[in-house]
């Protein structure tokens, strides 16, 4: 069966989003790319700031509620209907709570052709990354180098402190069937 989904799963400023564009660039079919940040971006004030939504505390914590779950729910139902609808994705995803994370992924796209993949970064890198960046909350990317893979089981998986993005988008490409 041809992939239909390709889930990138890696903690803050690990290079997730560069790896989409390389993808973007180099798959010969047009792939739309879609980031668990253009869900962020586009709540409502009163999600962002409610205990029910999803919360950024001061050493780059993440904390979300059953508000941002519901319509992080919602998000993921759209992605699966645009994918069953002939649609090839990219999604780009932070699993904060690791395997459990993946499981309500998997759920949602369930009987879709999905290749799962690792974006690794080591935890100092992502951080000098995430400083450079300016629009982070320090310390997330640190926080979130290694527990975002917790229980989480990949089809391949790619490291972009030791690789560019494009390599690394080259690697992944050859397991897109």
């Amino acid at each position: 069966m041809t992939t239909q989904v390709i889930v990138l799963n890696g903690g803050s400023s690990s290079g997730k989003t560069g790896i989409s564009r390389c993808l973007q660039a180099i798959l010969p079919q047009p792939w739309i790319s879609l980031s668990v940040d253009d869900l962020v971006d586009a709540l409502p004030t009163s999600v962002l700031e409610g205990t029910s939504g999803i919360t950024f505390g001061e050493q780059g914590e993440v904390a979300v509620g059953a508000g941002f779950r519901e319509i992080e729910s919602a998000w993921m139902i759209g992605i699966a209907a645009m994918a069953r609808a002939g649609a090839r994705i990219i999604l780009d995803d932070v699993f904060l709570s690791g395997g459990e994370s993946q499981d309500r992924v998997r759920r949602q796209l369930e009987g879709l052709e999905v290749l799962w993949v690792g974006v690794r970064c080591d935890a100092e890198i992502a951080a000098g990354r995430e400083i450079a960046r300016g629009d982070r909350t320090g310390g997330m990317a640190a926080q979130q180098a290694d527990v975002v893979h917790e229980g989480v089981t990949y089809n391949l998986e790619v490291d972009t402190a030791k690789a560019e993005s494009l390599t690394c988008a080259r690697t992944i490409a050859t397991h897109v069937t």
